[in-house]
């Protein structure tokens, strides 16, 4: 077997990468907001480059606009946000745990 060299990363997908690395524990951005912070792409971009590349950073830091847990992934992110004391919603009437985005957010400026 031939000793395969892996494909270069995107600079794109190296950047979304190098946001996610940044955002501190307990504090989340949505994908929106790390291709505003790049001033390049979408939250689509963003979405594709954490799914193919995102397990090498703190994937679960990257999260939907309305906090909605990553599907499919959604006991192993809880563990992440316990563990980090990420602020989270309270089910309502048997719905889903979210995180807070009014309390979690993070806007990319060094926390005090």
């Amino acid at each position: 077997m031939e000793n395969q060299e892996l494909p270069e990363l995107p600079e794109y997908a190296e950047r979304v990468l190098q946001v996610a690395e940044e955002i501190p524990p307990g504090r989340v951005m949505t994908y929106g907001d790390v291709a505003e912070w790049l001033g390049e792409g979408g939250p689509r971009q963003v979405g594709r480059v954490m799914a193919l590349y995102g397990g090498s950073v703190p994937w679960w830091r990257v999260v939907r606009a309305d906090g909605a847990l990553l599907p499919g992934h959604e006991h192993r992110a809880l563990g992440h946000y316990r563990a980090e004391g990420t602020p989270l919603r309270d089910p309502k009437a048997g719905g889903a745990i979210k995180v807070d985005m009014r309390q979690a957010r993070w806007d990319g400026t060094a926390e005090a």
